[in-house]
């Protein structure tokens, strides 16, 4: 944990030198200086950046949430039956591949402007990767841990809590890590349509203002709600998978 605080630092002090080294060369008021921003963005932070940051907060967590819900159970029942997986896989595989934004006009003509179509938009983002590595994972589990546990009583429900859900855990965070930077990202486009509360919008108002400082207290704003999701992920991970980093210690001694 002290590790990962350090590297955290040194990543946030590279940023800031290489910001402040083009404020310095471009000397223009489009980059303007990390300090000011910084100031900026802690005087607007609860009166002005909170509102829109809580909203896409919500925004991305209910989606996610719903995904994740959904995605482990299509992912466990295509991994665990074979029928269900040649009936169901051939739809993800054409489905996929597809630019999930392309979909934001439908979902907005389907259900509304509001909140409903971006959340949406997100789920439909992670909900695939979520099938994917869950069927994976699945399929990959090795068959006499199955035994194992069926040879001291374990089984119906059990299986699931003790051997299934373990160790297919890590790769759903993985997953989770992967689709959750690519969620943020998209939700910034759609937060552009029909909303006044969002840091996309925040960002891109300030951008159509003219109000440079504003607009770089936003991307701050929405690095940092980056950073605070892919932590809670990291502290899932500690919590509920620390027998994997005991597995690659062991493996690091040989």
């Amino acid at each position: 944990m002290e590790k990962r605080r350090i590297n955290t630092l040194y990543g946030a002090i590279f940023i800031i030198a290489i910001w402040w080294i083009m404020h310095l060369f471009y000397n223009s008021s489009v980059i303007p200086s990390p300090y000011i921003v910084i100031v900026n963005f802690f005087h607007k932070l609860l009166p002005v950046l909170l509102p829109h940051l809580a909203m896409s907060l919500y925004r991305i967590i209910t989606a996610v949430a719903l995904a994740v819900i959904a995605g482990i159970s299509i992912g466990l029942l295509t991994g665990i039956n074979k029928n269900v997986d040649q009936f169901i896989s051939p739809v993800i595989y054409l489905l996929y591949p597809i630019p999930k934004i392309a979909f934001l006009p439908i979902f907005m003509l389907l259900f509304g402007l509001g909140d409903s179509s971006k959340i949406i938009l997100i789920m439909v983002i992670v909900i695939f990767q979520i099938i994917v590595t869950t069927r994976d994972s699945v399929k990959n589990i090795n068959p006499e841990y199955f035994y194992s546990a069926r040879s001291v009583g374990v089984k119906g429900w059990k299986i699931y809590r003790h051997v299934i859900f373990p160790a297919i855990l890590p790769q759903i965070l993985t997953a989770l890590r992967i689709t959750v930077g690519t969620s943020i990202a998209v939700l910034f486009y759609a937060e552009n349509f029909a909303t006044q509360y969002g840091i996309g919008y925040y960002i891109m108002n300030s951008w159509i203002m003219v109000n440079y400082v504003d607009m770089f207290s936003g991307i701050l704003a929405i690095s940092i709600l980056g950073l605070l999701i892919f932590k809670a992920i990291d502290i899932l991970e500690e919590k509920y998978c620390h027998w994997v980093k005991v597995g690659n210690k062991e493996e690091q001694k040989f």
